[in-house]
């Protein structure tokens, strides 16, 4: 991006870039007026953030005159409906909070390509799914790629996956349906492929300066004292050398995803200005890989720095001017008590991101399982604290990702240092390598058996459906299943569900994962999507009718109970079990899961009141229920409303 002389002149209250205020002026003057609004509101944070950032920059002015312009002029391209989506979006803030429910799956397992993805539209929406994310659909370096993380070029889609145009005819089918489309925005690193990376390869210092170096091996290891090895096993330490360049270039995840050095103001704008192209294409969310490791800082793990923050927010603003209407979900894999600056919560408060994953809660949640008791998810959620205005957790079972354990840390380590072997435990529980476990996972990054690793593996493996020998045990594995996915959906502001996972889908065979490219063990919960096994959903003797009419139940309760939305304020209810989790809604909603193999009765405190006790529905089946003596079958979920 050339710089160009501007000079700011005084628009309503903000004071604009003349640039701007050139622009508003040619403009239709009803979206004049609106973008006056926003920028009245977001332009002094913008200069603010990015003053931070950049202001030490040569005209520094006139880049962030350019900055601005370049989304006022997205937005003034706005498609009409994304306008008017828009409008509709920021006059109710709490918009998603309202029954929403989200679906993940990668394009071409789940449906071949983007085309076909149209056709699986009339699922979701039996399903009553609101939000689809599709992992990276972007254009990537040739395999491997990190299933499509490692982008080659933003503004294109995968050739084989579709274009552009299959992209828009895909976000106006599901926006009629009722459903947003996210789209990953990996934001660290870009592939090796990328235009800058091949020109920075070639010897071009401008675009050697987008990226971070290391020159000599000592170099290197100063960094890596501090540094997390995210892959230590396939892709060990932080740096890859260049042989043309005979320099290390920073690749935090795999060697062909080089890190973007966002001290270079060229990169914020560039990446920016591609998001909301994406925007205006009809992306409606996006979730912005790997936030917390932004900004590199010597000296430091460089994670979750100060300017990570200030670039999210920079981000935010720009989308309030442009596309307000959009959805920005941080990936910040990370104990919950660190996530509330991704919230615009820490030290430089403001907006910032509108929803994260509760990956605290969805970990808990399977340490639960293996231990039947639920005292670490009772920690977790102690811990997970109140939420701006508009914003929510995405809570979930599974994801593309594997289950990380260390997560926990904080609040295991709570209840005493020696707790750490309980995260050892549920590792090795859902590796199938506990004696009676029923899980059929594996491992991730093992390299020491006494060491606590991530875990892969698809829920219905997880739960013991894949490797039920009897009625009863498949019974029971179903029923936890049900239960797990019932959690999430109670808790979530925006609960997710994994692709196959409504009905039961189990792992990658080994067949198929021998003939993909790389060595990443996640392929283990990456299957095509079973089409014979979807088949069976609506057939109500078979385990996947089972599930997937459970799962639609609850989401439909949901949906229609304005009480168990997620603006009303979730609490713990005392079971008098510590197997059994009891959560309340506001006054008149309670949930009770049971986490335990055996039947359990209820026995609340002492202290409750008859009235307390008595004059409880069931959500499901409608029935009248009495607390007193309730008797949970094993893995069981129940909704009641007062």
């Amino acid at each position: 991006m050339s710089f160009i002389e501007d000079r700011p002149v005084s628009s309503g209250q903000a004071h604009l870039p003349a640039r701007v205020s050139e622009l508003l002026d040619q403009a239709p003057a009803a979206r004049a007026a609106v973008l006056r609004e926003r920028l009245n509101t977001e332009f002094p944070i913008l200069q603010d953030r990015l003053a931070r950032l950049y202001g030490c920059h040569d005209n520094f002015s006139n880049w962030l005159s350019q900055v601005v312009a370049q989304a006022v002029q997205l937005a003034l391209a706005r498609p009409d409906d994304l306008w008017t989506l828009d409008l509709q979006r920021t006059s109710q803030p709490n918009w998603l909070l309202n029954g929403s429910l989200g679906y993940c799956a990668y394009a071409d397992k789940f449906a071949g390509n983007l085309s076909g993805v149209r056709k699986r539209i009339p699922h979701l929406q039996e399903l009553g799914v609101t939000y689809l994310h599709l992992l990276p659909f972007l254009k990537p370096g040739t395999p491997p790629n990190d299933g499509g993380f490692a982008v080659a070029n933003y503004d294109e889609v995968d050739p084989t996956l579709g274009n552009n145009h299959d992209l828009q005819a895909l976000t106006k089918e599901l926006r009629a349906a009722g459903i947003s489309l996210c789209s990953d925005f990996v934001l660290n690193h870009v592939s090796h492929e990328h235009r800058w990376a091949i020109k920075a390869r070639e010897g071009d210092a401008h675009f050697q300066s987008f990226f971070h170096w290391a020159h000599t091996p000592e170099e290197v290891a100063a960094h890596e004292k501090k540094l997390i090895q995210i892959f230590p096993n396939t892709a060990p330490g932080n740096f890859t050398f260049i042989p043309d360049l005979k320099a290390w270039a920073w690749t935090t995840f795999y060697p062909y995803q080089w890190d973007l050095n966002y001290t270079q103001p060229e990169v914020f704008a560039e990446m920016a200005q591609s998001l909301l192209q994406l925007a205006n294409l009809g992306v409606e969310a996006f979730r912005l890989d790997s936030t917390g490791f932004l900004w590199k800082r010597p000296d430091t793990n460089c994670m979750n720095q100060p300017e990570v923050h200030w670039i999210l927010q920079a981000l935010r603003c720009l989308t309030n001017i442009a596309a307000p209407g959009v959805l920005l979900k941080a990936e910040a894999i990370m104990p919950t008590q660190e996530l509330p600056p991704y919230f615009g919560l820490g030290d430089t408060k403001g907006q910032e991101c509108h929803v994260a994953y509760h990956s605290s809660l969805m970990s808990a949640s399977w340490v639960a399982l293996a231990e039947q008791d639920t005292q670490i998810i009772q920690d977790v959620l102690s811990h997970t604290p109140a939420l701006p205005q508009g914003c929510a957790w995405m809570t979930y079972v599974r994801c593309h990702d594997d289950i990380g354990w260390n997560i926990l840390c904080p609040e295991i380590d709570a209840r005493g240092i020696d707790q750490r072997a309980r995260l050892l435990h549920a590792s090795n529980f859902f590796a199938g390598q506990v004696p009676a476990s029923y899980a059929q996972g594996a491992a991730f990054q093992t390299s020491d058996p006494s060491v606590v690793h991530g875990t892969n593996g698809m829920a219905a493996a997880l739960v013991g459906i894949t490797s039920a020998q009897t009625p009863a045990e498949l019974k029971a594995a179903t029923s936890r299943l049900v239960m797990m996915q019932s959690l999430s959906i109670f808790v979530g502001g925006l609960p997710l569900i994994y692709m196959g996972d409504e009905w039961g889908q189990g792992n990658t065979s080994a067949d198929e994962i021998a003939q993909r490219q790389g060595p990443d063990g996640r392929e283990l919960h990456r299957p095509m999507f079973d089409e014979l096994g979807f088949a069976k959903r609506h057939d109500a003797l078979s385990t996947q009718g089972q599930i997937y009419a459970a799962l639609r139940a609850f989401v439909q309760a949901k949906k229609t109970h304005n009480s168990l939305h997620a603006t009303q304020p979730l609490s713990i209810w005392n079971t008098g079990t510590s197997s059994v989790l009891g959560l309340k809604r506001g006054t008149h909603m309670l949930s009770l899961f049971n986490f335990s193999s055996e039947t359990k009765t209820l026995s609340p405190a002492p202290a409750m009141t008859q009235n307390c006790m008595t004059h409880w529905t069931d959500l499901i089946s409608g029935k009248a229920i009495d607390l007193n003596g309730l008797q949970l079958a094993p893995y069981s979920a129940i909704w009641l409303k007062k």
